[in-house]
């Protein structure tokens, strides 16, 4: 276990930028377009960097990767580190808004497990256009105070006895994936869309509220407002650590598996400090930290060998048989991202 202090933290960033070529940083203040909450805004985590490098993180957020593409492509120049899903990396790079990354300057990157940092959707013939950060599910989660036993199935999201007492996320992609899981589909090439949206059609009187933030999320459940429901793991990790009583489960279906990705945007002119500033979030001393408070798994392997084995994603994810039964998501076409947004908007609008 790798027990580690704030001033430890800060320690480790300093050790840090005194072997990088990094270390000095050309700019005063860089920009992050990230969700709200997911780490590069860590008030504790900025201010250590800040004092480090002399560089200050400023962070504007995005509810949606549509939106982040939006922000991106309207407001060139305006940001130097993106979070980027791998599912929208080859789309951002084919747009132009994200550059190639020379990691050689970036010590924490060969910890990285060779089969995120080498992911093809991250780094496509064998250049990095995102550097792989973090990784985790989308699955079922439950109020473990009201709901038991805890169900082992999908089909929870389904049960007359939840009606009411159910929430997804407002996302057409996502609400498919889940459909497709409960049909037996594969979520990235589902061919029975009739089965999907009859599926997703009687998924709708189950429905009480519908989230599209983490803390969307955590007000409705807080409230009352559902028992059942679809979440991020690190999410869900961050909500158990605030004391919900939360449980994450990835149901005998499987789950929706993602991989997040730090990129540099096209446009920044502060591209060695937003290397410095991506290593840094890739540095196990960095994880470890965040991770007490609900972090997704690192996808550094010497940060997530570095987890106790009483934290929330050794628990959720440490057993490969249940990762064998995540299904990572792969990029779609527009074609098919458009039939997506329309079915669901139909689904939507007949009730």
């Amino acid at each position: 276990m790798l027990a580690v202090t704030r001033r430890m933290a800060i320690g480790a960033i300093g050790a840090t930028f005194m072997g990088m070529g990094v270390g000095l940083a050309e700019a005063s203040e860089i920009r992050v377009l990230n969700w709200q909450g997911y780490g590069t805004d860590e008030a504790w985590a900025l201010q250590a960097f800040e004092t480090k490098t002399g560089v200050k993180v400023v962070n504007d957020y995005f509810t949606s990767e549509q939106e982040m593409l939006t922000k991106l492509r309207t407001n060139p120049g305006a940001y130097d580190v993106v979070l980027v899903n791998s599912a929208f990396t080859k789309q951002a790079k084919d747009e132009g808004l994200i550059a190639p990354i020379d990691v050689s300057d970036m010590p924490n990157v060969k910890d990285l497990a060779p089969n995120l940092a080498k992911d093809p959707q991250l780094a496509p013939g064998g250049v990095v256009y995102g550097v792989a950060w973090t990784w985790g599910v989308t699955s079922l989660t439950i109020n473990k105070d009201k709901v038991t036993p805890a169900p082992t199935s999908l089909a929870a999201l389904w049960d007359p006895k939840y009606a009411g007492k159910v929430s997804i996320r407002d996302d057409g992609m996502e609400a498919i994936q889940f459909a497709a899981l409960a049909t037996g589909q594969p979520i990235n090439d589902p061919k029975d869309m009739d089965a999907i949206k009859a599926k997703l059609k009687a998924l709708m009187p189950q429905i009480k509220v519908f989230w599209s933030s983490e803390s969307d999320w955590n007000q409705f459940f807080a409230a009352g407002d559902f028992l059942v429901s679809t979440f991020w793991s690190g999410g869900a990790g961050r909500s158990i650590s605030k004391g919900l009583p939360v449980e994450f489960i990835v149901p005998s279906e499987g789950a929706v598996g993602w991989l997040d990705s730090l990129a540099i945007p096209a446009a920044s002119k502060n591209a060695a400090s937003a290397r410095a500033f991506i290593n840094y979030m890739i540095d196990p001393e960095f994880y470890i930290q965040w991770a007490a408070k609900g972090a997704p798994m690192s996808a550094n392997a010497k940060a997530a060998d570095g987890l106790p084995a009483t934290s929330f994603n050794k628990k959720a994810l440490g057993d490969p048989a249940v990762v064998a039964r995540v299904q990572f998501v792969q990029p779609l076409s527009e074609a098919t991202r458009k039939q997506y947004l329309e079915l669901w908007q139909d689904v939507k609008t007949a009730q």
